[in-house]
């Protein structure tokens, strides 16, 4: 990395291959591979094969984003969490949610509506869809101690997740559970997570005015 850092492998040059890196630093050809993948996969380096490697001609840093646990997103801005299930049942998707996410009409889901608190003062309205086809055991779980977003981080492997973020505006039931003035301006978070092929949950979030994100590239 220092080298591309430097400019002393310019964008779109050739490197040395993985024989002569091996040489060069003295170690296994299997740890040059394992750190040039990485470096591809971070966006630093093109690889193809019976081509080579190449310094990309546009780097671009990707971002690792884990999916967040909303007690502990309360609990570093110094502030106690809880949480209350507002609503919960067994229902056949939507048609939205059948086309997004390729489940049958005879698929069941659990959702749940929830409020996040920080000090007893409302942090984010969750509307979640569990697929209980795959997370069958999410039916025996106690969701009012432990709350679904943090139950599924906690047992299901995540193999693919989408993320939007936009801004919004407060409904009249929302401005309601967030305490916050109706059309204000809040932020908005759809988020969709996949095991293989299979939808594990979709989440929208909304957080009341003033919320910041941060996440470390």
């Amino acid at each position: 990395m220092h080298r591309i850092n430097s400019r002393r492998w310019r964008p779109g040059d050739l490197i040395p291959g993985e024989v002569e890196l091996a040489e060069e630093f003295g170690c296994a050809r299997a740890t040059v591979n394992r750190a040039l993948r990485e470096l591809a996969d971070s966006g630093l380096l093109d690889r193809k094969r019976k081509a080579g490697t190449r310094v990309a001609l546009n780097p671009v840093r990707k971002a690792t984003v884990e999916i967040p646990v909303i007690r502990q997103d309360v609990e570093a801005r110094g502030k106690d969490y809880s949480f209350d299930v507002l609503d919960r049942k067994e229902l056949a998707p939507s048609a939205v949610l059948q086309q997004q996410y390729g489940l049958a009409s005879s698929t069941q889901l659990l959702g749940l509506w929830t409020l996040h608190r920080a000090d007893t003062m409302p942090f984010a309205y969750e509307e979640r869809w569990i697929n209980m086809a795959v997370v069958p055991e999410i039916a025996d779980a106690d969701l009012a101690t432990l709350s679904a977003n943090e139950w599924l981080v906690r047992n299901m492997p995540l193999l693919r997740g989408e993320f939007t973020f936009s801004a919004g505006n407060a409904t009249g039931a929302e401005s309601h559970l967030l305490n916050c003035p109706r059309d204000a301006a809040v932020f908005v978070v759809y988020r969709s997570t996949w095991v293989v092929d299979d939808a594990i949950t979709a989440v929208r979030l909304v957080y009341g005015p003033g919320y910041s994100m941060k996440t470390v590239v």
